[in-house]
């Protein structure tokens, strides 16, 4: 299957992503992550990548392959808009900066996901419970 490239421009430049559905396993669910990869400079500039963890919650077994959560245009703006304010530089040539929940995720997160290591480190925090605090937090606004 062929992987869809998106474009967006932010000012005067114009980027270029793409977004993967994946899942990640919590001690008490599946849930639904989305890769999301961009490119400034093109496909050999440095890239960006946010692995973005869905907060649909409730959700049973299995929801990462019906939770539909899928970042708007609106959700990839703010992605890059952010990594270029952290030190991404898309004009420099190889490499990935990445989005980690370890460095970014207690201070960027949007309406309906958060930052997670989870895809790229197994090993790292579980999911569930920060899916489910942020749930909380939803339904206390």
């Amino acid at each position: 299957m062929r992987t869809r490239l998106r474009q967006m421009r932010i000012g005067a430049r114009i980027f270029v992503w793409r977004a993967e559905i994946r899942h990640v396993l919590g001690s008490r669910d599946c849930h639904r992550c989305i890769r999301l990869r961009v490119w400034g400079a093109g496909k050999t500039s440095q890239a960006l990548q946010a692995d973005l963890l869905s907060v649909a919650w409730p959700a049973p077994w299995g929801a990462c392959t019906t939770d539909g959560t899928y970042p708007t245009p609106a959700d990839v703006r703010a992605v890059i808009r952010y990594a270029l304010e952290h030190g991404w530089q898309p004009e420099r040539q190889g490499g990935t900066f990445v989005l980690t929940e370890h460095e970014h995720g207690s201070v960027f997160s949007l309406p309906d996901f958060l930052l997670t290591d989870r895809l790229r480190t197994p090993e790292s925090a579980d999911p569930t419970a920060r899916v489910i605090r942020a749930y909380e937090l939803r339904q206390e606004a």
